[in-house]
């Protein structure tokens, strides 16, 4: 059995960096990070446009993601979703366009600035199915068993410990539920060196 490697970065740290850089996404998206975001972004990934047409532009412009948990399964009218590392909330307002009024979504992030765009971007649609709570990855202010579907983008490669992580999001879903999960994934061994660089742990 693999072990996960520990990083010397501190948890707190990572949480400051991570805090620091997607502040700065939310209110100066175009300035030009070292991942793409926005509509740009969204095409890369494979986002059909009818899913994100009707999303106000403020929030389609700080998306940040790395993937597409929309293109691993689909979301049913009157599901409860939850968003882990919901930014912006791009992925959780099309959510609640697809789960409808008989459903839910709730998006967790630990980021004041994107959770303040996402809940604007709430209110200017109307979606009254979806809420937006501060809140960390790996520490879920949810009830056992509580979403049909945890989707997640970009988000489990910026937690230090992965395992206890999914834990906890398996720990949310009904039995039977599904993850749906954008992200990154490394096919060799990553050097020591890199582990510790910071600026590579934020996005």
């Amino acid at each position: 059995m693999t072990h996960q490697p520990v990083p010397k970065i501190s948890l707190d740290e990572l949480r400051v960096e991570i805090k620091k850089e997607y502040t700065n996404v939310a209110l100066d998206p175009n300035k030009g990070y070292h991942f793409h975001t926005g509509r740009r972004l969204a095409n890369l990934l494979g986002y059909h446009e009818s899913l994100y047409q009707d999303l106000p532009e403020a929030n389609i412009a700080s998306f940040a993601g790395t993937g597409n948990p929309f293109s691993v399964g689909t979301i049913n009218a009157g599901e409860t979703v939850v968003d882990i590392g919901s930014g912006a909330g791009f992925d959780s307002l099309i959510a609640s366009r697809l789960v409808g009024p008989s459903g839910r979504v709730v998006g967790f992030d630990m980021t004041d600035e994107m959770l303040k765009k996402a809940r604007a971007g709430a209110d200017a649609m109307g979606a009254t199915n979806v809420e937006f709570r501060e809140g960390l990855a790996e520490s879920l202010s949810l009830p056992d068993g509580f979403a049909d579907v945890v989707i997640s983008n970009g988000v489990l490669n910026l937690t230090l410990d992965k395992t206890e992580t999914l834990r906890e999001w398996f720990r949310i879903l009904k039995p039977g539920g599904r993850l749906q999960v954008g992200d990154i994934l490394v096919e060799r061994e990553i050097p020591s060196d890199a582990m510790d660089d910071i600026s590579l742990w934020t996005g």
